[in-house]
């Protein structure tokens, strides 16, 4: 069989191991893997198939082409400067991973078209950014009922950061003229939520992209607040006088944000004082509302995912048959997919093979 080189790399890389790690798996000698992976030498097929049982892929998966590269210079690695090396890794293969399904998704979908304007005026002004957004977008100062369905309604891909990426928040960039984020389902949904609005601040006001600055994070951040949590409303709605923790998580609820940052938007709007301030987060902090978010909401999940699953098995092809097309498991994908469950779910085999639905399917996003 075929053997692509590159295939391998990927693979290792998303499972977060060095070449030594793998060679210690499978009982070779690291100049033997690296071999491999320059395309000095092609491993044997046996070898291949301990390989794809030891990296979860299929045997399929290593002659496949090679991957359309992340553009890692333009992307919002917001959290890979404190995120091992194995993570940093797990993440960029992900994400090429992910690029290859969108792509699949394209050739076969109608999804709404990309409207996400280019902001980088408002560099200097994130809260004008944010409400020049609201302004584009028509959503006035009411709350957002889900950050993942409206990011996917102006044409964002919106994919899930798989489980084990723990150290990695969120990431965004632009691939040609089609804006993708990535975000990370261990948070709680409120921080979610807020990941989703900061990483839309570096696709609309940061477009170039690349590893953010502390400055940039400060734009994102402050940005993200002001888009989910709008001056006006939080004049309008935020408690009054005197303001306590049961009031806040109360309050919170509105807007589907964190204790911490309804907090921070109050004394940023100057509707606490800076006593206030610092008070209200050292009793969040004693209470542990700063790891365990009280009175959480329920977790975003995407609206674009189940549509085109359900559409895909209207035409007899399920999610394993999906994955199998790429190489993958059932785990991969739905690593990439907020872990969709759909109900009686036709599919084959890790190595099942299906015919591409011929047809386009057009999808709306109901708001």
């Amino acid at each position: 069989m075929d053997f692509n080189p590159t295939r391998l790399a990927q693979a290792r890389r998303r499972r977060g191991l060095s070449q030594r790690a793998l060679a210690g798996l499978i009982d070779v000698t690291d100049r033997t893997v690296r071999r491999w992976e320059s395309g000095d030498i092609v491993p044997e097929p046996d070898t291949i198939a301990i390989l794809a049982k030891k990296l979860r892929f299929s045997t399929s998966y290593f002659s496949r082409p090679d991957p359309s590269p992340l553009p890692v210079e333009a992307v919002s690695f917001r959290a890979l400067s404190k995120a091992r090396a194995g993570d940093r890794e797990r993440a960029v293969a992900g994400g090429e991973m992910a690029l290859e399904f969108s792509d699949w998704i394209d050739t076969r979908f109608d999804l709404p078209p990309v409207n996400v304007p280019d902001l980088r005026h408002y560099r200097d002004n994130p809260e004008g950014a944010a409400i020049a957004l609201r302004t584009h977008w028509g959503l006035g100062d009411k709350p957002i009922s889900s950050m993942v369905g409206l990011l996917e309604s102006k044409g964002v891909r919106v994919f899930s950061l798989a489980e084990d990426c723990r150290e990695i928040d969120a990431y965004s960039f632009w691939q040609g003229e089609t804006p993708l984020v990535f975000l990370n389902t261990l948070k709680s949904s409120e921080r979610s939520r807020f990941d989703a609005a900061h990483e839309l601040a570096h696709l609309v006001i940061h477009r170039h992209g690349g590893t953010p600055d502390r400055s940039e994070e400060r734009e994102a951040n402050a940005f993200a607040g002001a888009f989910l949590m709008p001056g006006t409303s939080i004049r309008a709605f935020a408690p009054k006088r005197l303001v306590t923790i049961p009031k806040l998580i109360e309050a919170k609820h509105i807007w589907n944000v964190s204790l911490s940052a309804l907090v921070y938007r109050m004394h940023e709007l100057k509707l606490i004082s800076d006593w206030q301030y610092h008070a209200l987060l050292r009793d969040i902090s004693t209470k542990g509302y700063r790891t365990a978010e009280p009175e959480s909401a329920p977790r975003e999940q995407s609206q674009v995912f189940p549509k085109i699953f359900e559409a895909l098995r209207a035409d007899g092809i399920g999610k394993r048959e999906v994955a199998a097309e790429f190489g993958w498991d059932i785990d991969e994908l739905n690593a990439l997919v907020f872990n969709l469950i759909l109900s009686s779910v036709r599919g084959g085999g890790a190595d099942a093979t299906t015919s591409s639905p011929r047809s386009r399917n057009n999808l709306r996003l109901v708001k």
